[in-house]
């Protein structure tokens, strides 16, 4: 294995790891953010300097800095994409949960009508 697929596989499973264990809470909102922030710092680095970029490719054993960060766009995608997963299915658990409330108050409303 070359070191790009290493680190690829070690990212990827740093993502399941980071939300399996840190889902809702404020460090891992806060985690977020600091990645965002670093990957942006990355990109604008990357359009400056893209010898270096090249340069480090090189040491990962990528041809190019742009396969560089076409591998990390993937990451970042796959990062967003189960974000975006889990965010809706804690939405869609707590709607669920909401209309089974609002049910039960109904029909104990009903029911003392009757």
């Amino acid at each position: 294995m070359i070191i790009i697929q290493i680190l690829l596989l070690l990212a990827a499973l740093g993502l399941v790891w980071f939300f399996v264990t840190n889902r809702g809470n404020a460090r891992s909102s806060a985690g977020v953010k600091l990645l965002f922030v670093a990957f942006v710092v990355f990109g604008v680095y990357a359009m400056f300097r893209p010898n270096d970029l090249t340069t480090v490719a090189g040491w990962v054993g990528v041809g190019r800095g742009t396969d560089l960060v076409l591998y990390c766009l993937v990451i970042a995608f796959a990062f967003t994409t189960v974000a975006t997963y889990l965010r809706f299915r804690e939405l869609e658990i707590r709607y669920a949960r909401l209309a089974r409330a609002v049910a039960l108050q109904n029909a104990e409303v009903e029911n003392r009508r009757d």
